[in-house]
């Protein structure tokens, strides 16, 4: 097992790899900038180096930073959280190169998974289903156009190389494909340095479900059962349960038989989500993030098992502990995403955290680096924390998260909090009865009621 494990990341990532590694015996050590200096992760570690300043390009993405990082201080394994770094394969094969275990998936499969083109044909010939599309990238505007009016509209032209609703575009009309395809390609270029684009037939009603797999080195992989991630806004999730209210046993059992085996068939190693839209009891691959999830708690509500734990263990050769047999899915639980954010707006909230209290009491997990006089930096991601609730069933989940988001304090700045409440308190979530779409349109609908 490590004895030292540098995390490269920040926020309450950094810190629940930090909890999960001193439970294990194992030192750890945070990088930051100049901006998280004062951070709840780096008070805690037992050792934190500054690799530079607050834009991520200087710090988080600086990999010659962080690889000196952990060549000064003796680590031995590299932790990448989600997000910056944690899907670069170049990242990996410099950590290996420097002699550091990468704790996450081979270099190839990060590769083979970031490219969606290269995913889909993957996952086709591993035996898992996928949404009707282009074969391959979209060379062309007219050849695209073309595609697309064969396919049928409405269509949806995405990113190669993306994610987050990047370089995404929806197209009803033949008419407007051309300028649709030109900005997906235009945000591809901007976002992720590469405006190669595909299509795919856009589902009118779909859930988003994800399955958490695992695989060791040994040649054995399971699922952790689904995570229903339907609400979103603008591609990114808000709000994530387990397990999913719109699927059957039969239907949960088959697919994640099928992407365990799958899993298995490529030989992946570490954590990872293979992501699926839902839509009249079929299933249709989207993506698979090589990476622990920001909803990575749901699971371990249900299932019991410390999933960060599990990452360590696989990294450092050990078989998963893991096993099919052994895994009972308990009850049921919810994730709501707490952004520093106007709830009205999304308009981002940096500043001073005055007054700061998490809820708790039975089956309520509270995942934040916050505490009393932290500065919300303005130069990262908004989400500053996550409010996990489980319950015996959703019903009494729902009624928890409903405590427990009345009974959290955040002042000084402006929370999405007031928006999960009233999400959570809506007929239609409270019926399971939405959809990907579903948000978006309560959110315009209140809009144009103001």
């Amino acid at each position: 097992m490590f004895k030292k494990v540098l995390i490269a990341n920040r926020g309450e990532i950094a810190l629940r790899i930090h909890r999960a590694c001193k439970e294990m015996g194992i030192q750890t050590v945070v990088v930051h900038s100049t901006a998280d200096a004062n951070s709840m992760a780096v008070r805690l570690a037992d050792e934190s180096v500054c690799i530079g300043g607050p834009a991520a390009k200087d710090s988080y993405l600086n990999i010659h930073s962080i690889l000196s990082a952990a060549s000064l201080t003796h680590a031995d394994a590299i932790h990448p959280g989600y997000g910056f770094l944690s899907e670069n394969a170049e990242f990996v094969r410099m950590s290996e190169e420097h002699g550091f275990t990468f704790i996450g998936p081979k270099a190839e499969h990060i590769d083979t998974m970031g490219d969606k083109v290269m995913a889909k044909k993957t996952v086709t010939a591993l035996g898992i289903p996928v949404v009707p599309g282009s074969d391959g990238a979209v060379e062309d505007m007219e050849s695209g156009r073309k595609t697309a009016i064969e396919m049928g509209f409405p269509i949806i032209i995405k990113a190669a190389h993306g994610g987050g609703g990047r370089g995404m575009k929806v197209v009803t009309r033949a008419e407007d494909f051309a300028e649709a395809y030109s900005t997906a390609r235009s945000e591809a270029k901007a976002n992720f340095g590469d405006d190669t684009v595909y299509m795919e037939k856009f589902l009118q009603k779909p859930r988003h479900i994800e399955i958490q797999v695992f695989g060791d080195k040994h040649g054995n992989a399971v699922h952790l059962g689904e995570r229903d991630c339907s609400l979103q806004r603008r591609h990114q999730k808000v709000l994530e349960e387990a397990p999913s209210p719109a699927l059957t046993e039969e239907e949960r059992e088959h697919i994640g038989a099928l992407t365990a085996k799958a899993v298995r068939d490529m030989g992946y190693v570490g954590a990872g989500t293979v992501e699926y839209l839902y839509e009249d009891g079929k299933f249709y691959f989207m993506e698979m993030n090589t990476r622990i999830q920001v909803e990575h708690p749901v699971t371990e509500m249900i299932t019991g098992y410390d999933l960060i734990a599990e990452q360590i263990r696989v990294a450092a050769g050990l078989p998963l502990t893991l096993k099919k047999e052994r895994i009972r899915f308990r009850g049921h639980a919810i994730e709501v995403r707490i952004n520093a954010e106007d709830p009205d707006t999304f308009v981002p909230s940096p500043g001073e955290i005055t007054q700061f209290h998490a809820a708790g009491g039975l089956g309520v997990r509270f995942d934040s680096a916050m505490y009393n006089g932290y500065k919300i930096p303005p130069h990262y991601d908004s989400m500053i924390g996550k409010l996990i609730v489980h319950g015996r069933n959703r019903e009494e989940c729902i009624r928890r998260l409903r405590r427990a988001i009345m009974e959290t304090v955040v002042e000084g700045v402006k929370t999405t909090l007031p928006l999960h409440l009233s999400i959570i308190d809506h007929p239609d979530f409270q019926s399971g009865d939405y959809t990907i779409h579903w948000l978006e349109q309560q959110l315009e609908k209140n809009q144009s009621e103001k």
